[in-house]
C-alpha cells in the first residue's frame, strides 16, 4: 500500500514545480531579450561603419527609405528599454533561484524527518 505524503511536503513540492515553471519562462524571456540586444548592437555597429549609405526599413512587405540618424536613435532607445528589462529579468531569475534552493532544503529536511520517523517506529 502506497503511503501518501504529508500535506506540508506535498505543498512544498507543488510550490517548487510552480517556481520551476516560472523560472524557465523567465530564463527563456531573458535569452530572447539578450538576443535582441545583441542584434541591435550589430545593427548599430553597421550603421556607424557606413556613414553615407542609404538606410531602408521593412514596412508591411516593402522597403521604405528612412533617415539613418532616426533609425539609430530608435534602436538606441529600444536597446535602453531592453537593457532595463534584462536587469529586471535577471533580478527575478535570481530571486526565484533563491526561493527554489530554500524550498529544496526544506523538502530535504522534511524527507529526512519522515525517514527517521519511519525507522524509529519500526
Amino acid at each position: 500500500m502506497a503511503q501518501r505524503l504529508p500535506p506540508e511536503l506535498e505543498n512544498k513540492i507543488a510550490r517548487i514545480q510552480q517556481l520551476q515553471t516560472q523560472y524557465n519562462r523567465i530564463v527563456q524571456e531573458r535569452v530572447a531579450v539578450e538576443s535582441e540586444v545583441a542584434e541591435i548592437n550589430r545593427v548599430l555597429k553597421v550603421l556607424s561603419e557606413v556613414q553615407d549609405a542609404t538606410v531602408y526599413r521593412m514596412v508591411g512587405g516593402i522597403l521604405v527609405r528612412v533617415e539613418r540618424d532616426k533609425v539609430r536613435k530608435e534602436l538606441e532607445d529600444r536597446k535602453e528599454i531592453l537593457e532595463l528589462r534584462l536587469q529586471k529579468l535577471k533580478k527575478q531569475e535570481q530571486e526565484i533561484r533563491k526561493q527554489l534552493e530554500q524550498l529544496a532544503r526544506e523538502v530535504q529536511q522534511l524527507q529526512q524527518k519522515l525517514t527517521i520517523g519511519k525507522g524509529g517506529a519500526g
